[in-house]
């Protein structure tokens, strides 16, 4: 039951929403102490069993259609693996959630978990909320940053680069959206590409994403390297602008260079920070 857990809990996905609490709480000045340890914990795996279970459970009837499901891109767990999965996402976030509420940042920590729950759940489902979909999803890799930071004094530049990472996260919801355009409609789920259409929204992706890049050059040195790497995403995204609804699942091809980009941007990511500090 364990292994089913954490197989549902994305694990390759996990650093997208550890690293950025850990960097945004060491760059806030907040020191190494306890709180780092567990705040980098939560988002690390209870954070991702709450955030993925839950979806797993709600989009059940979508993503035993969808092919790429059932591997590093998903879980698609048994019915009696529903309940548990959900009892997980609470007995493995919530105490933690109260311990970090006592040192600050209620109401980030709040909605943050807000946005984990409305996201996939009914009757909110702001995932069946095209355009809401992906600002939520944004969401949740902002939020661990600001939560983050809010533990100490958010450093120079915090904002403008907290919204360059909400259109990245946008526009890599909006691209992950792409590839299940099929298995939605089959499995009577709503998205921003079932109601855009593939095409236009993976130009959308393409704009969202050199928004981000190019807003990262207005940052002190040598910021400017990780909006270099950041035209990654636009260019992986722009092979697939004439994407159409029957060939929308060769569009998990940009995902999985996705995946790996984010390693790679991650790392020169860290190396800038580090330079910084």
């Amino acid at each position: 039951m364990i292994k089913q857990i954490l197989h549902a809990s994305r694990p390759l996905s996990w650093v997208n929403t550890a690293f950025p609490f850990a960097a945004a709480y060491l760059l806030s000045g907040a020191g190494v102490n306890w709180l780092l340890i567990l705040g980098t914990f939560f988002f690390l795996i209870p954070y991702n069993i709450a955030m993925y279970g839950i979806n797993d459970v709600f989009d059940y009837e979508s993503d035993i259609r969808n092919p790429r499901k059932g591997g590093v891109e998903g879980a698609v767990l048994p019915k009696q693996m529903h309940t548990p999965l959900l009892w997980a996402s609470a007995l493995s976030t919530l105490p933690l959630l109260v311990i970090m509420a006592t040192q600050g940042a209620v109401g980030w920590l709040l909605f943050s978990a807000f946005c984990v729950v409305a996201y996939s759940a009914p009757p909110l489902r702001f995932k069946e909320r095209p355009v809401l979909d992906s600002a939520t999803s944004s969401a949740h890799f902002v939020t661990p940053a600001i939560i983050g930071a809010a533990y100490g004094q958010p450093p120079e530049g915090f904002w403008l680069a907290m919204a360059s990472f909400f259109l990245w996260g946008m526009a890599s919801h909006a691209l992950g959206a792409v590839q299940d355009v099929q298995s939605d409609r089959a499995g009577g789920l709503h998205s921003i590409a079932t109601k855009l259409g593939p095409r236009l929204t993976v130009r959308l992706v393409v704009v969202a994403y050199a928004l981000a890049a190019s807003l990262l050059f207005f940052l002190p040195s040598p910021a400017w390297l990780i909006g270099l790497a950041g035209f990654g995403y636009a260019l992986n995204a722009a092979r697939f602008m004439g994407v159409t609804v029957q060939t929308s699942p060769s569009v998990n091809r940009a995902w999985r260079v996705f995946l790996v980009l984010n390693f790679v941007v991650g790392a020169i990511l860290t190396m800038v920070l580090l330079a910084l500090t």
